[in-house]
C-alpha cells in the first residue's frame, strides 16, 4: 500500500500533510483517552508491541509489487482486537515511520499519504466494531463473517485510499485505471486471508485465558463491554 514516489508530487502533495496531521491528531486523542483509562506505561508498551508487529508486516514479511503500490499483510484488525484503537494507531504510524527511516528514506516524503491510508481505515474499523460486535460479545468469540466485515472495511479502506492518491496525483488515464485495478484485484486476496489469521490469534488468546486482565491486552479481549 506504499504510495510510490512521483505518483504525487508538486503542490499537490500538500494535501497529505493535511490529511496526514487529520490523522495523527486522531490518534493523538484516542492515546489521551488511554492513557486517562490505563496510563501512560500501559499505552507505551502496547504501542511499542504495535509497531514492532507493524514493522515486521512491512520488512520481513512477503511484500511484491503489483500495479500502482506493493502488497502487504497490514494485520490492522488484529492490532485492533489485541491492543485497542490508540495502540494500534500510534503503533501502525511509529512501525511504518521506523521501515522508512531504516530502510526506505526514499518513502519518507510520502509518509503523509501512506499513514493516512493505514490510519484512516483503521479508525473506520473501530467504529465498526461497535457497530456489529454484540456488547455481551468478548473478542475472542468473534467468528469468520464479523472478523470478514472487518477486514472487509480495513483492507477496501486501503485500496480506495491508494487508488485515490493514485488518481490524484496522475489523473484517470485508462494506464492509471489499470494500474490500480491490478493492485485492487491482488490486495483482495488480503480481505479472505486476514480473517484467518484473526481466527488463529485470536483462538490462540482463548486457550490462554490466564492473561485476562494482563494491561498488555485489549480488556474487551477476554470480557463482553461493561
Amino acid at each position: 500500500m506504499h504510495i510510490e514516489p512521483g505518483v504525487v508530487d508538486g503542490a499537490k502533495i500538500i494535501l497529505s500533510y493535511a490529511t496526514a496531521a487529520t490523522v495523527l491528531t486522531t490518534a493523538g486523542w484516542l492515546a489521551f483517552k488511554a492513557v486517562r483509562q490505563h496510563g501512560f506505561i500501559t499505552l507505551t508498551v502496547r504501542s511499542l508491541i504495535a509497531a514492532l508487529l507493524t514493522f515486521c508486516c512491512f520488512e520481513v514479511l512477503p511484500h511484491p509489487p503489483v500495479g500502482v503500490s506493493e502488497v502487504h499483510l497490514i494485520l490492522g484488525t488484529t492490532l485492533l482486537l489485541l491492543l485497542g484503537p490508540a495502540a494500534a494507531a500510534l503503533g501502525l504510524a511509529a512501525g511504518l515511520l521506523l521501515q522508512g527511516a531504516l530502510f526506505a528514506p526514499i518513502d519518507l516524503p510520502q509518509y503523509g499519504m501512506n499513514v493516512t491510508t493505514l490510519l484512516a481505515p483503521l479508525f473506520l474499523i473501530a467504529a465498526l466494531a461497535q457497530k456489529i460486535i454484540p456488547a455481551r460479545t468478548a473478542y475472542v468469540d468473534l467468528g469468520y463473517s464479523q472478523l470478514f466485515k472487518l477486514s472487509l472495511a480495513y483492507q477496501g479502506g486501503i485500496i480506495a485510499w491508494v487508488a485515490f492518491w493514485a488518481f490524484y496525483g496522475q489523473g484517470v488515464g485508462a494506464g492509471n485505471l489499470t494500474q490500480v485495478a491490478t493492485f485492487g484485484g491482488a490486495y483482495l486476496t488480503i480481505i479472505l486471508i486476514e480473517p484467518l489469521v484473526d481466527l488463529a490469534v485470536l483462538a490462540a488468546a482463548k486457550s490462554l485465558r490466564g492473561l485476562s486482565g494482563s494491561a498488555l491486552l485489549e480488556r474487551r479481549l477476554f470480557a463482553a463491554h461493561a
